[in-house]
């Protein structure tokens, strides 16, 4: 089948009204005394900002795209066979969730623009609290908009020696056999911080943090994260080395370090007997 061409501009700034009105709708819940707070059949929380931020990025996308179609956290994905040959827009309307609920300023939207052939093409992740948000499209470049000021372009750091690298995760639930092979890198980079979620993808392509790390993830948690990384120069893959989001993890580095982080990682873990907890 012969795709119409895209205005990656054009969808991009589609991305970035997106982001606009879910970040009128988060901030004004963000901390509220109100806020409903429901828990998921996957034991995870929601919340009532999440729902709503999803329901709005979707009637706009409805609105300005219905070719389109969405994957989006809270309200699910059509069929594979109803995406396959098409281009879907990927939601994660607070990602960060347990952090919002809290009181925490560490959460954002994602929004990813996926291609037929399963690129992500264009990217915005928006963090009004920390009153910070990151774009990027195919081809265009990465770029990060902090405290209102105009954006600039960023790239990924140019450290190529795991011990001089700095590392990012989350925590080390979920790491199964490869916890021990974890806690091993962990004492040889240079330094660790537990930023987790998407800041740890976006201070990579900032250049600020040299790897970031998570072993369980969704699509909706990594594509527009995958899309900005690679504009910013960096690579980004699952833990396993398959690039892109679909890997159900998330490994993003300036891509220097990515081959050898791979291979500590998983090198330990295949030598293991059984893996230790």
């Amino acid at each position: 089948m012969t795709l119409e061409p895209r205005d990656l501009q054009a969808d991009l700034a589609l991305a970035h009204q997106l982001a606009d009105a879910a970040d009128a709708i988060t901030l004004a819940r963000f901390q509220a005394n109100d806020l409903v707070i429901e828990t998921k059949p996957d034991a995870t929380p929601v919340t009532d900002a999440d729902k709503a931020t999803e329901k709005k990025i979707r009637e706009l996308i409805s609105a300005h795209r219905p070719q389109d179609l969405v994957v989006g956290e809270e309200f699910g994905a059509p069929s594979t066979s109803d995406i396959d040959g098409k281009y879907y827009w990927v939601i994660d309307p607070i990602d960060g969730t347990k952090n919002f609920l809290r009181g925490i300023p560490v959460w954002a939207t994602l929004i990813g623009l996926v291609a037929p052939d399963n690129t992500v093409v264009a990217g915005v992740v928006s963090s009004p609290a920390l009153s910070r948000r990151w774009s990027a499209a195919r081809g265009h470049g990465a770029f990060v908009s902090a405290l209102g000021a105009a954006p600039k372009q960023i790239h990924v750091s140019a450290v190529s020696k795991i011990e001089d690298a700095q590392l990012s995760y989350s925590d080390l639930v979920g790491w199964g056999e490869r916890k021990e092979s974890m806690l091993a890198l962990q004492e040889k980079v240079w330094r660790t911080r537990g930023i987790g979620d998407f800041w740890s993808h976006m201070l990579v392509a900032e250049g600020a943090v040299d790897i970031a790390i998570e072993p369980v993830l969704a699509l909706w948690d990594m594509a527009a994260l995958d899309v900005i990384v690679r504009e910013a120069g960096g690579t980004f893959t699952n833990i396993d080395g398959l690039s892109g989001p679909h890997g159900r993890s998330g490994l993003s580095s300036n891509g220097l370090l990515h081959p050898s982080f791979l291979s500590a990682l998983n090198n330990s873990h295949s030598t293991q007997s059984g893996g230790k907890e």
